[in-house]
């Protein structure tokens, strides 16, 4: 489960000055205590029981322009700070499901009961409210190859609540949770690693009742790019295809542009043929994701075959 960080402090402190703290500082969130240690200065954070009332409002003034211009998530996420390069800082909204935003949006923006890890460390601190609930597991990263389906070896440890002043530093690729609705509207307050290289580190979605990866969440905005190179790209499109897919660093972006490039073969056949290049390659992703749609294409073969078949037939007619 994420790390309990003991945050004894009393006194409070201005958002501005600990960002300026953060920014002059030589934080590094890839370094698990040296992190670990800013969350005496979060909870500080955290008693300031007035600057997020007093933010929300002047942005309110403003019809929110900095949340519009800088804000990437869902409503349920309101950016504190997001100029640096190694943190941003955000104040989550965690609403019960008696709140009216949930009976009329549901709880698809809150990731409530989609058990995740992150690809990114960040620490944590009830701010207001009794704080939401989750159950907690732990899992070994390098052990698992990312394929949906694969069985991982997913340990549970508790079911807990992010209560007021709790400091918890969730660790990347290790402390799986899936959220539970609060008892009433809760905020949490994070200092959120950010980093170039974190958008090529997978995120999963784990079936936590059979203990098997569900899915991979991170998307980039690089990814339906490999499709568009595959259909409009022309020869350079397809040379760029096979430079990604034989050598990007991401296994995930190696498959997705093999994948981009069996898009646009002209049978099935040759499309079978492309995504067996990749069966045979180092990468185990790329060759289980493979395998994966092979299986899939071969047990709608019939289908696919027919529908080519009726197309060619009106196309002569």
């Amino acid at each position: 489960m994420p790390r309990l960080i003991d945050a004894p402090a009393q006194e409070s402190c201005e958002l501005g000055d600990l960002i300026e703290r953060l920014e002059t500082s030589d934080f590094d969130a890839r370094d698990e205590d040296g992190f670990a240690a800013w969350g005496n200065e979060l909870k500080k954070l955290a008693n300031n029981r007035t600057f997020l009332a007093d933010m929300m409002i002047a942005e309110l003034k403003r019809r929110c322009a900095g949340q519009v211009r800088d804000n990437q998530y869902s409503a349920q996420v309101v950016l504190l700070h997001t100029s640096s390069q190694r943190f941003i800082m955000r104040a989550n909204f965690w609403p019960a499901l008696k709140d009216s935003v949930v009976r009329h949006s549901g709880t698809d923006p809150f990731f409530y009961g989609v058990p995740h890890d992150h690809n990114f460390s960040f620490l944590t601190v009830g701010y207001l409210g009794p704080g939401y609930w989750s159950d907690y597991y732990e899992y070994e990263y390098d052990k698992v190859v990312g394929v949906p389906g694969e069985k991982v070896d997913l340990r549970f440890v508790e079911r807990a609540k992010l209560d007021p002043g709790k400091v918890m530093l969730y660790r990347a690729h290790r402390d799986v949770h899936l959220q539970l609705p609060a008892d009433e509207m809760s905020v949490s307050l994070n200092i959120v690693e950010t980093s170039h290289a974190a958008t090529f580190r997978d995120q999963y979605r784990f079936d936590v009742e059979h203990a098997r990866i569900d899915g991979i969440m991170t998307r980039t905005s690089l990814e339906p790019l490999l499709a568009l190179a595959s259909h409009y790209g022309g020869d350079e499109g397809v040379d760029l295809l096979d430079e990604f897919a034989a050598r990007h660093p991401s296994d995930r972006i190696r498959w997705r542009a093999l994948h981009a490039r069996a898009g646009t073969a002209p049978s099935l056949a040759a499309r079978i043929a492309v995504l067996e290049e990749g069966t045979n390659g180092s990468s185990l992703l790329v060759a289980g994701m493979a395998r994966r749609e092979i299986e899939r294409l071969e047990a709608g073969r019939a289908w696919i075959e027919g529908a080519a078949s009726a197309e060619t037939e009106a196309s002569a007619a």
